[in-house]
């Protein structure tokens, strides 16, 4: 038996592959917009600008941001060897910007009052990454 064998018999954790030219760029302040437009696959580009115009009270586009971002993190893991469940761990911080662009689909949908949207991906955060869940909110 390996060491990282989940012992509950369920999927093993999805690690997705770094990507740091993203991250860096919006790290350094550069404007997401830009890194989206470079890295259109980087699903924290997207997340950053479906928090920032939530923020600035642009819903339904936060909701567009948040939904290109989810699904650019679902493609990824899919690629990542993601069957469809299974543990998506915040800890490892390449998965942050999938997990914050779900929450941000949740957030976004409650706020446009599509509940069986926000219910879906609410539930899929916990059971992706509990962590994910009580660190967003």
């Amino acid at each position: 038996m390996s060491i990282h064998e989940n012992l509950l018999g369920g999927p093993p954790p999805t690690h997705l592959p770094d990507d740091p030219e993203p991250r860096e760029l919006l790290a350094n302040g550069t404007a997401p917009a830009d890194v989206a437009a470079k890295y259109p696959t980087s699903s924290l580009a997207w997340a950053q600008l479906a928090d920032d115009a939530f923020e600035r009270g642009s819903v339904v586009e936060s909701y567009a941001y948040a939904r290109t971002g989810y699904h650019r993190g679902l493609d990824a893991l899919r690629r990542g060897g993601w069957k469809g469940h299974g543990p998506v761990p915040w800890e490892h911080e390449q998965n942050r910007g999938f997990l914050r662009a779900l929450h941000a689909l949740a957030r976004a949908a409650q706020s446009i009052g599509e509940q069986g949207e926000y219910e879906r991906c609410s539930q899929f955060l916990k059971d992706s990454s509990p962590t994910a869940a009580q660190t967003l909110g």
